[in-house]
């Protein structure tokens, strides 16, 4: 028994030694597989975007510009008139009284005046015949003359009569919204010939956005104008689009009007001005709105802004060289168009973006590509 136990020991001996000189092979996991494509190149319009202020176009504080008493208030607190809209009255039969008085002034002066006209002709015919004296031509010239001033005075009167009568109604001097009454009817108003506030109209329609954009915007700008052959200073043609706080985009559309003629020291900007047309009043002096100026189109790349990482070094994009391997690239980004980013510095066409699986593609290691194409997004 002990023999066949020997036996077999020297059998298998050899073949466990055979089996401890085969070494253990590690055997490495493929490559992970991310999404690249190639960076979208398409013509995309630019947008200037900044934060502005609306501004009425036309704002005027209505006040008494005679003493009296309100008589009458012809308008709602809050509603919309149209120019020339009777607003207030103010004691009106006084001031209608003055002017009839000087007016009645005129006409006596008037025809005192005929009469010095008729003598003077009369007396300067006399002295041409000689049978009158020139001291009597002088006295009738001067009469003539002294009373041709005290016409010339009373239509001053009248016309002077004629202003305080219509200042005594107090009208709308352009369409727009009537801010609350400050004054009651039966108060007196313009005492001691000071004007006295009686309420304020704010024109809505239009109305103005006003922003600033910074020196190296307007620089920009003018340089890409320079480059479509436009030098000139006119703004007018300038499209403008404005979004309120609660609106998604920019529903509101108008012209640039006025820019300043130069920057402002203080703050590096330059003061920029729109108007919009505002018909249902939905824009109101004083909102906050969200500016966008759009500009002409460019040849751009765009990449998923899903692709786009930031650091302490700024914002980078995931890129394969020839080997396959991942390396991280610094570019500068620039506006959204829908889910995709410009990309103004970084890239160059023919460069493989990493666009999905970004948590597998790690810098310096080899990843297996699959290609994928981006699709142009619509432009608002």
């Amino acid at each position: 028994m002990i023999s066949r136990i020997s036996a077999a020991f020297a059998i298998a001996a050899p073949l466990l030694v055979a089996g401890c000189d085969e070494p253990n092979r590690y055997v490495p996991p493929p490559p992970p597989q991310v999404a690249v494509a190639n960076p979208l190149s398409i013509k995309v319009i630019g947008y200037l975007e900044e934060t502005g202020t609306l501004a009425a176009v036309n704002s005027v504080d209505l006040v008494a510009r005679i003493p009296g008493f309100v008589t009458a208030i012809h308008y709602k607190d809050g509603s919309l008139v149209k120019k020339g809209t009777l607003l207030f009255e103010i004691e009106p039969e006084p001031y209608k009284v003055k002017w009839e008085q000087a007016k009645a002034a005129e006409d006596g002066a008037r025809a005192v005046l005929a009469q010095a006209e008729a003598e003077f002709l009369r007396r300067d015919d006399l002295l041409k015949r000689q049978v009158g004296t020139q001291a009597d031509y002088d006295k009738a010239l001067a009469q003539r003359d002294s009373d041709k001033a005290n016409l010339e005075q009373a239509q001053a009167n009248t016309e002077l009569a004629k202003i305080n009568y219509d200042y005594t109604q107090v009208k709308a001097p352009f369409d727009g919204v009537v801010t609350a009454r400050l004054v009651s009817v039966g108060e007196y108003v313009g005492a001691n010939n000071t004007p006295t506030k009686l309420a304020t109209i704010v024109q809505v329609d239009p109305i103005w956005v006003n922003f600033n954009v910074s020196e190296q915007e307007v620089q920009r700008i003018r340089a890409e104008r320079a480059k479509m052959g436009d030098t000139s200073n006119d703004v007018s043609n300038i499209p403008v689009e404005i979004g309120t706080q609660t609106d998604s985009g920019f529903p509101h559309k108008g012209h640039l009007d006025y820019a300043a003629p130069e920057v402002a020291a203080g703050t590096g900007t330059l003061a920029v001005r729109g108007i919009l047309n505002n018909p249902t009043a939905a824009l109101l002096p004083g909102y906050f709105v969200r500016v966008r100026v759009p500009g002409p189109g460019q040849e751009r790349l765009l990449v998923p802004d899903v692709a786009i990482g930031a650091d302490q070094g700024g914002r980078y994009v995931l890129v394969l060289n020839a080997d396959n391997v991942v390396e991280q690239r610094p570019i500068t980004a620039g506006q959204h168009v829908g889910p995709l980013r410009v990309i103004l510095e970084g890239l160059k066409p023919d460069d493989r973006v990493v666009v999905d699986g970004l948590l597998r593609a790690i810098p310096g290691q080899k990843v297996e590509p699959k290609p994928q194409t981006l699709t142009a997004p619509k432009q608002s």
